[in-house]
């Protein structure tokens, strides 16, 4: 009776070999990608949706395939963000993020994704600054007239919100951490009526999007104390950001970003950022971006992980500090 006997040195040989036939499929796959049509899943209606179509409409011809839109609402985004982490890592569905991304999972009971580990991300897109105003009323000319009001009156000044746990709610949060005072928080069903609140004098102060309050500054309706940016905004200039105004630290910006689910072969993730990049960089399509009141970004694919990881871990300071919880 004969016995095989096996060669160590065939058995690496062997290894090798599979190695560099899964690292040749990969590579085919990704130079052949995509090679069906590819879904955007967005987790809110409005200015997400907007973004996602607008991103999906440009990535079209220049992937050579339909880019659509697909909208699954819920729980503050969460539905979508678990949706896209859970979908198969081919590059074939990808995520419109938003800020909620990395503030529900120290909000929500529960969420079914990672912020930091379910996604491989692609390209931030754009960052929306926050401006803190206040109603006309409101004794105060600057956010350190704000501030000093407030330590001496804690919980005399009221700021509308778009409800617990959303992104003005968590700014205004922030604000009261890091200066060490204390508001009234009226939460509103959403920003929008926060701010109509603020503007009819209900409550003495809102932090929304810049774009949103700049108008109103300019007819006397409310007064823009600061921009909760690392620069001033083109639509406030003469108002200051929160570091100029004696607040430093203060910043607190929506943003939109594109992710794929993680483990999406590198191949495809520098595929897609390649391409996102060179249909965002035209200037008509940044004047879009700006219109809506956002500044365009065009982080590299490490560049947005390390700018998730550190919105992650900011936020999740001032939740916990703040107890902000919605059940």
């Amino acid at each position: 009776m004969s016995t095989k006997r096996f060669s160590p040195f065939t058995t690496h040989q062997s290894l090798i070999t599979l190695f560099l036939l899964a690292l040749a499929a990969g590579t085919a796959s990704a130079q052949q990608y995509p090679a069906k049509p590819v879904r955007v899943i967005t987790g809110f209606a409005g200015g997400s949706d907007l973004m996602a179509r607008m991103v999906a409409q440009l990535l079209s011809p220049e992937l050579g395939q339909q880019v659509y839109v697909e909208q699954r609402l819920g729980a503050a985004g969460s539905i979508g963000f678990e949706a896209a982490a859970r979908a198969p890592a081919d590059g074939y569905t990808l995520l419109l993020g938003a800020i909620t991304l990395v503030t529900n999972p120290f909000i929500l009971p529960r969420v079914g994704y990672d912020p930091v580990k379910s996604f491989a991300p692609v390209m931030l897109l754009s960052t929306i600054p926050n401006g803190l105003f206040v109603h006309p009323s409101v004794p105060v000319k600057s956010l350190r007239e704000l501030v000093a009001l407030a330590r001496n009156s804690p919980g005399k000044i009221a700021y509308g919100s778009g409800g617990v746990g959303s992104a003005n709610h968590l700014a205004a949060e922030s604000l009261q951490s890091i200066a060490k005072i204390k508001f009234t928080h009226v939460p509103y069903k959403s920003a929008t009526l926060g701010l109509v609140g603020a503007m009819s004098g209900d409550v003495d102060m809102v932090i929304t999007v810049v774009s949103s309050g700049a108008a109103y500054v300019k007819d006397g309706r409310m007064r823009g104390l600061a921009v909760l940016d690392a620069k001033r905004s083109a639509a406030m200039p003469a108002v200051p950001t929160a570091a100029e105004a004696g607040v430093p630290g203060l910043v607190a910006v929506n943003w939109y970003a594109l992710l794929a689910p993680a483990g999406t072969p590198r191949a495809i993730v520098e595929r897609l950022y390649a391409a996102t990049a060179k249909v965002m960089s035209p200037a008509d399509v940044q004047s879009r971006l700006r219109a809506t009141g956002g500044e365009p970004q065009s982080m590299t694919p490490d560049q947005t992980a390390e700018f998730i990881r550190s919105e992650y871990a900011r936020w999740e300071k001032v939740i916990r500090e703040a107890g902000v919880k919605n059940k």
